[in-house]
């Protein structure tokens, strides 16, 4: 007979990726609609930005940590901190937060914010050649969505730029949904119901030092 303390118990703990691609779906959809002038004003893509933009990615990113995942933890939590950046911006540029702030509104300073973003992404983007090819097109979007944002905050061909930023984010909602149904429906029926396509291989994993 095989007492408590014998036992070997293991947790696991499900893949966060669906929900946090279902989270940016939703979120880029929703802002591109408007960026490319189909829906108009911002108030109703603010709850998006803060509840699927960003709580869904940071819970995926905690999940994610769970899991030892270092690049899915880095890459949910760095999006879900930018949607509520991004929703607090929108916020002060619609005078929520007083006209003092909305005053002193300056898109240069959002320029240098995404300009950091594209460099991180641009890095991110390595890593997901790694990991499977639909996530490795998600980061080759985002990649263009930051260069048009960049641009467009610093005046440089604004009009071209924002159309590249929309038409980019309307492309990483679309397929973000297939990589969350994917991510939910492979696990579900325990095989590559939707092929997510083969890491490229080109680069050597290594153990860290």
């Amino acid at each position: 007979m095989t007492t408590h303390s014998q036992q070997s118990v293991k947790i696991s703990t499900a893949d966060p990726s669906g929900i946090g691609l279902f989270g940016l779906a939703i979120v880029t959809l929703v802002a591109s609609s408007q960026k490319l002038g189909l829906t108009s004003g911002l108030s109703f893509v603010i709850p998006w930005a803060l509840i699927l933009g960003a709580f869904a990615q940071l819970f995926a990113a905690i999940q994610d940590a769970k899991h030892n995942n270092t690049f899915g933890m880095t890459a949910f939590a760095a999006y879900g901190f930018f949607w509520l950046g991004v929703a607090s911006s929108w916020l002060i540029k619609l005078g929520a937060f007083g006209p003092i702030l909305m005053a002193n509104v300056d898109s240069k300073q959002l320029g240098f914010a995404f300009l950091g973003y594209l460099i991180f992404t641009l890095f991110m983007t390595i890593g997901a050649m790694e990991t499977h090819k639909v996530l490795f097109a998600i980061f080759v979007l985002i990649d263009f969505l930051f260069l048009g944002l960049t641009l467009d905050a610093f005046g440089v061909a604004p009009h071209i730029f924002h159309t590249i930023a929309a038409y980019a984010e309307l492309g990483i909602g679309i397929l973000s949904l297939y990589g969350c149904g994917a991510s939910v429906l492979n696990v579900h029926f325990g095989r590559s119901f939707l092929p997510l396509g083969s890491p490229f291989g080109i680069f050597k994993s290594k153990e860290v030092s």
